[in-house]
């Protein structure tokens, strides 16, 4: 039978074990930014080459996403999240024997393709938990998304204080073998397969357009939204995207279903996860380079890497302390104005920034807000789509949403990054963000999370699950997808 145990494993260890999984897989998008400025010379190579150790992880992580998920339908999750973590490992242990770039970008790369863990472990939640807990656990799996990478700026300044900077890469192999033990030992494998074939093409085109795409995006703020080659990877990205989504619907099996990904509830979710990525992704760019500013400017605060890492830390706590207020609204008022609530506290959050950008304890603040938006929207969004997928796609449409939220993540840094660098104040022989810069960040970051909002209003509602399942969703659908 589908979603059958063949074990009994008690729902709050396997949710913790799976948080666990989760919060170490996002946690790799961030751990190598407090020693960015120093790759260059930590690898004997070029700022413009290094730039690829973050690089390759967003990507790689955006590319897994989908194919994971169609995998995890296929051959059954709790089979994939062990792969997903041996990847996490094998990446770690790589990246802490390299003293060169390019076994430096083999092991960044294997963490990306880690990133899978998220998506799979939130569907695999509502087939192994109690009805009761669904909702918590989805919004606690979800949220990690976000905690992870909150907390990984001051966790890896202070490794890097403390230590050889090989220790950061180290402490994540450790991590990724327990995190191996507890997925082994306390998530349970579902009968939850469906056979069918693996379709090659499309994984393959899915991953030429979106790398293509994401590329042109990341180094857009670098090469020039001009230039030809910022162009030609963003037009080759969406003609391959383009072709590949026509071959899709060609397809028997396909990677993607893309009918079920346009039925107007998923779609209308997937398109403000996209404005909610840009939301949060601006904090994470904009506030630690305003807290590091010299002072002497007279609008820098003057803070060190793990000082600003310290004001940010507290934005990480609030998305873990809200994902359970989450669960409770989403209980209460359903899933989509839950997601409202969250993208409009979101949205707040950068307009008190915009007011409070004098003191880093301000900023806090600010960031707080920020945060606690996050929390609740990252919380209620698989919600909506678990509501609007039959089971058996249910991986794969978790992981396509996923997708769009790092799109989302990665719109917001070319665009942020293009920002901060095109209005500049000298600060010695060297140009530096201006103010005014800044605020513009803040003021679009307001503007993506309330467009989000307004996507949001017109998803269409029914009773169901979550108090507002969408519609389209097949009531047996939705009451096995609880189950």
């Amino acid at each position: 039978m589908p979603g059958q145990k063949t074990r009994a494993t008690h729902p709050v260890a396997t949710v913790a074990a799976l948080c666990f999984g989760g919060l170490m897989a996002a946690l790799t998008q961030t751990m190598v930014i407090p020693i960015q400025g120093e790759l260059p010379r930590l690898l004997s190579s070029t700022a413009d080459n290094t730039a690829w150790v973050v690089t390759i992880t967003l990507l790689c992580g955006a590319v897994t996403m989908p194919i994971s998920g169609r995998l995890a339908d296929m051959v059954g999750k709790q089979r994939v999240l062990i792969g997903s973590t041996v990847l996490l490992l094998v990446g770690s242990v790589v990246a802490a024997l390299s003293s060169s770039l390019a076994p430096m970008l083999v092991g960044r790369g294997l963490q990306g393709l880690a990133m899978g863990f998220i998506p799979v472990g939130i569907a695999l939640l509502r087939a192994v938990v109690p009805p009761q807990m669904a909702s918590t656990a989805v919004a606690a799996m979800s949220a990690t998304l976000g905690v992870g990478g909150a907390i990984g700026l001051p966790l890896s300044a202070w490794i890097v204080q403390v230590g050889n900077w090989h220790l950061l890469f180290w402490i994540s192999a450790v991590v990724a073998a327990l995190v191996l033990v507890a997925v082994a030992v306390l998530v349970p494998h579902t009968h939850d397969a469906e056979p069918g074939s693996f379709d090659l093409r499309g994984a393959v085109g899915l991953a030429l357009g979106l790398v293509l795409f994401l590329v042109g995006l990341s180094k857009a703020s670098t090469w020039g939204w001009g230039s030809g080659r910022t162009i030609g990877f963003l037009v080759g990205g969406l003609v391959v995207l383009v072709a590949w989504g026509a071959m899709q619907l060609r397809t028997r099996e396909p990677l993607v279903d893309l009918r079920s990904t346009a039925r107007l509830p998923v779609l209308l979710t997937n398109l403000a996860a996209v404005a909610i990525g840009m939301g949060m992704m601006a904090m994470s760019i904009v506030v630690p380079q305003l807290l590091e500013l010299p002072d002497q400017l007279g609008y820098g605060l003057g803070q060190t890497i793990l000082q600003a890492g310290l004001w940010m830390a507290p934005g990480g706590l609030m998305m873990m302390i809200f994902s359970p207020v989450s669960s409770r609204l989403i209980d209460t008022i359903g899933a989509k104005v839950t997601l409202m609530v969250g993208a409009s506290v979101l949205g707040a959050g950068y307009l008190v920034a915009l007011a409070l950008m004098g003191t880093p304890w301000q900023l806090m603040i600010a960031v707080i807000v920020i945060s606690t938006g996050v929390g609740i929207g990252y919380a209620a969004m698989p919600t909506l789509i678990l509501d609007a997928t039959p089971p058996r796609e249910a991986a794969s449409a978790v992981g396509v949403n996923t997708l769009m939220r790092s799109l989302g993540t990665t719109v917001a840094a070319a665009l942020m990054g293009t920002i901060l660098t095109s209005s500049t104040t000298a600060l010695g022989p060297v140009q530096v963000p201006s103010e005014g810069a800044f605020q513009v960040c803040f003021v679009i970051g307001a503007v993506a999370a309330f467009v989000g909002v307004a996507i949001i209003a017109l998803i269409p509602r029914v009773r169901g699950t979550s108090g507002d399942a969408a519609v389209g969703a097949v009531p047996e659908t939705v009451s096995a997808a609880a189950h």
